[in-house]
């Protein structure tokens, strides 16, 4: 009885864990301006995880499509047009796999337009230039003037239909800082994103089922 109690203990650490990582959202920088147009995108992942009702981590991540690799940098690297009135920024990273890249220093620009997409009341900077690009820009946002109740809470389009958007920089993969970029220009999303339906959501329901069957095998 004992070992079942343990087992019972585990299932429901599982299905915590479960429940904290299915709140996520993804969506697609599926949107590129006339500068990059020319290239397939999506050219980049949006990713927000909320950690609890004021918290949420957000993840910029570059695609790489058709042998071309789609990094973020120099003015309005990435941008947001979040969902609350007032929001605070805090832990703003990034990092880049390919050869002789220094990605940032990131500056937090505030509220501005974003080239072809309106205007974002959050925007991040990158220093300026190709060499200080980013395949992954990450950062905390917290919720000053309320509460999100989902993931998909944190975002909400601007007034011409976006809620994310990238300045970006194309060139062949894998990246070299010592190649030149084959353009630069937005990208933006704007069809909306889909909540994580993958692994999270399958342990989630596998935890769940044995929780159940525990609960009936201990009161048999």
């Amino acid at each position: 009885m004992n070992k079942i109690k343990y087992i019972a203990v585990v299932l429901m650490a599982i299905a915590g864990f479960g429940l904290q990582q299915a709140d996520a959202f993804t969506s697609q920088l599926n949107v590129g301006n006339t500068a990059i147009s020319g290239f397939t995108g999506p050219y980049g992942t949006v990713t927000i995880t909320l950690v609890n009702s004021t918290t949420a981590t957000v993840t910029f991540t570059s695609n790489t499509v058709n042998g071309n690799i789609y990094l973020f940098g120099d003015g309005g690297s990435v941008a947001l047009n979040v969902n609350a009135t007032t929001f605070s920024v805090s832990g703003i990273s990034g990092s880049n796999a390919g050869t002789g890249f220094t990605p940032g220093p990131y500056t937090l620009a505030g509220a501005g337009n974003v080239d072809g997409f309106g205007s974002f009341n959050l925007r991040i900077n990158s220093f300026d230039g190709f060499t200080h690009s980013s395949d992954t820009i990450t950062f905390t946002l917290t919720n000053t003037s309320g509460t999100w109740a989902s993931a998909a809470d944190v975002l909400a389009f601007n007034a011409d239909g976006f809620d994310a958007a990238a300045h970006i920089f194309v060139t062949s993969s894998p990246a070299n800082a010592s190649n030149s970029a084959l353009a630069t220009g937005f990208a933006a999303e704007s069809a909306g994103g889909v909540p994580d339906g993958g692994t999270t959501v399958m342990l989630l329901g596998a935890a769940l089922g044995a929780l159940g069957m525990a609960r009936r095998f201990l009161m048999g």
